[in-house]
């Protein structure tokens, strides 16, 4: 099995081939859009971070800023900084370019204001574009992919249908050679065991249940009862009644292949197969951490819609519920209502999933990326997961 990818000088394969502004810092938000919005096929990364960050927090920051860059679906970035904050320009990109790429960047107080680093900041980018531009989509093997598994707004057919059809998907992706990453440690609740039994190693079955107890243990001491937050108002009113049959129906995404390890945020996994990652299970942070693992490709099961996206690595949003389906399709992708009525096999949907990954995968535009949603949010070290 195969797709149609852009070969990096790092031996990595991208999906896309985008050039990107990275904001460092709050700051320099408006120049990097700036700069995005003058030059032709660039996107950006703005947040609300940057600046007084420190140890882990920093780190959180710092990984998700390089490992957007890093991702195979950039071809070449500009990082745009202040210059005076705690994440600097210059540092990110350093990282960034120990994957190969061509990376610039610029520091607003450096070069005399918003306009001539606006202006200096195109200038790179076109010498950018023109180096991006030499990079041809060629065959390549499904093993070369890493596929992130996300679902929000949930609903009872989330758990019944999209996540288990998902979930057949990912184990042909793993067995061709793949890797795949299961997120949203928090919504592990009451499931942990099942998962922990496919594990490959005892470390790992360590890892599982104290990633669960660590949620458990914080909730509990600052006296919060998580109900309407896990599961949320939506998912209740969805038909799911305890976060139980939330995280039985969340565990489907990964399917049925052993569990190599478990990641922590944005943590880039260290081989082939099937992986978790430590992450609260908030829709745009969750779509963060794994862009900046690596993800080239993500699949997005909902039951109520959604319209989230990610600026680098295509989102393709599936649903189990033929009536959201038809209220929101601007929004989403595959319809697999039809397993319900009995028109399709859960194996026949898989495997329509798995050929629709490799089309988006080739260059097919989802609908997150032709409406333009590309959010970006980092999980920070030192929030409350509630």
């Amino acid at each position: 099995m195969s797709f149609q990818g852009f070969r990096r000088d790092d031996g990595t394969v991208g999906t896309r081939n985008h050039l990107l502004t990275i904001s460092t810092v709050v700051c320099a938000n408006q120049v990097a859009v700036n700069v995005a919005n003058n030059v032709e096929g660039v996107v950006h990364i703005t947040h609300p971070l940057g600046c007084g960050h420190l140890g882990a927090d920093f780190m959180r920051v710092f990984s998700a800023l390089v490992g957007f860059g890093r991702n195979p679906n950039v071809a070449a970035a500009l990082v745009v900084g202040l210059g005076c904050e705690n994440v600097p320009a210059k540092l990110v990109a350093d990282e960034i370019a120990k994957s190969k790429k061509p990376v610039q960047y610029i520091n607003i107080q450096d070069e005399g204001g918003t306009l001539k680093a606006t202006k200096r900041g195109m200038e790179i980018l076109l010498g950018l574009s023109e180096e991006a531009s030499e990079f041809e989509r060629e065959k390549c093997d499904l093993s070369e992919l890493i596929l992130g598994l996300e679902c929000g707004g949930s609903d009872a057919t989330s758990g019944l249908v999209a996540n288990p059809a998902v979930g057949v998907a990912a184990d042909m992706i793993v067995r061709a050679g793949g890797t795949v990453i299961l997120p949203e440690s928090t919504e592990w609740i009451g499931a942990e065991h099942l998962l922990a039994k496919r594990a490959i190693n005892e470390e790992t079955v360590k890892k599982i249940y104290a990633t669960v107890d660590k949620y458990i243990s914080k909730v509990l001491s600052l006296g919060i009862d998580i109900r309407g937050t896990q599961p949320t108002p939506g998912n209740i009113a969805g038909g799911i009644t305890t976060i139980e049959e939330k995280s039985l129906g969340n565990i489907c995404k990964a399917g049925h292949s052993p569990i190599q390890g478990l990641l922590e945020y944005e943590e880039k996994p260290p081989g082939k197969g099937l992986y978790l990652m430590d992450e609260p299970g908030l829709d745009v942070e969750s779509i963060t951490g794994l862009a900046a693992a690596g993800s080239q490709i993500i699949t997005f099961t909902t039951g109520l819609g959604t319209p989230v996206g990610s600026p680098i690595a295509p989102v393709i949003k599936i649903t189990g519920n033929h009536r959201t389906f038809e209220k929101m399709g601007d929004n989403l992708d595959i319809d697999v209502s039809p397993v319900l009525e009995g028109k399709e096999t859960l194996q026949q949907s898989g495997e329509r999933i798995l050929k629709e990954i490799q089309v988006v995968a080739s260059g097919k535009m989802t609908k997150a990326e032709i409406l333009k949603n590309r959010e970006f949010a980092v999980y920070r070290a030192y929030q409350y997961m509630v």
